[in-house]
């Protein structure tokens, strides 16, 4: 189950990485996006911090087990909220945001059982 955590949380990781990367380099598409679920301009920096934080949470819950689930739990709830979000604004492009969801909830599971 470790091994297997490893691999979903490390692409998870990275995923994570580059998302926050790009919303703080204000990418026009994650900007258009965030506009369409009517995220504030002035939220950006805020949601790019809780991407980067947990994606050195999973990375760091290789060695450090409750860190690694508390990274998993929090992109989880993360994505949930993403997915309510385009729910709530009547967008039903929200395939992106439904697989990672998915895709934490998978390393918060291997996690857990690791």
């Amino acid at each position: 189950m470790f091994i297997a955590y490893a691999v979903v949380g490390g692409l998870l990781a990275l995923v994570l990485a580059a998302s926050a990367t790009f919303t703080l380099q204000r990418n026009d598409q994650i900007v258009a996006s965030m506009q369409e679920v009517q995220v504030p301009d002035a939220w950006l920096p805020r949601l790019a911090t809780l991407k980067a934080a947990g994606a050195i949470g999973l990375v760091a819950g290789l060695w450090v087990t409750p860190l690694g689930v508390a990274a998993a739990t929090g992109v989880t709830l993360y994505f949930i909220g993403a997915v309510i979000s385009h729910l709530r604004v009547k967008d039903y492009e929200l395939a992106p945001a439904a697989v990672l969801t998915l895709v934490a909830a998978a390393a918060l599971v291997l996690r857990i059982l690791s």
